[in-house]
């Protein structure tokens, strides 16, 4: 009976990591305003999601495969959208965007990439997509 009681346990231990779809992740989301959409997914180990939308109307997404990617979204202004979609290890992805319908895609596969960006004004739209390794993109746009 002992011995059943140990393997059923260990049995019941082991199958509870394997089935954790994320751990030690993070995801923080603050919004005000009205109107306001986020959403995120993650799955591997220590990632982390942050996002804070103030006005009307924006949204965001992020999405994260892997382990130790780190993804940041701020927003203050109206109709403004950010998605970040990465897949791979140690990506750090960030976005922030101030004004009126910005648009911004930051797509990173592979591992090590940053990606980094601010809009300012009205009707800006960034569009960074890397592969591979060790890559770096920034971008600062100014729009009428």
């Amino acid at each position: 009976m002992t011995r059943k009681f140990i393997i059923s346990t260990a049995t019941a231990i082991a199958l509870s990591i394997f089935a954790a779809p994320a751990m030690a992740g993070g995801i923080t989301i603050d919004q005000f305003g009205f109107g306001n959409s986020a959403g995120g997914e993650q799955s591997g180990f220590n990632n982390i999601i942050g996002m804070f939308q103030n006005g009307l109307h924006n949204n965001s997404v992020a999405q994260q495969f892997g382990n130790h990617n780190t993804a940041a979204i701020g927003q203050d202004g109206i109709n403004n959208d950010a998605d970040i979609w990465q897949n791979g290890h140690g990506n750090s992805g960030g976005v922030g965007q101030f004004g009126a319908n910005h648009t911004s895609v930051l797509t990173q596969d592979g591992n090590g990439n940053v990606a980094a960006g601010v809009q300012v004004g009205n009707g800006c739209n960034a569009n960074v997509s890397q592969s591979g390794g060790g890559n770096v993109a920034a971008f600062v746009q100014t729009c009428p």
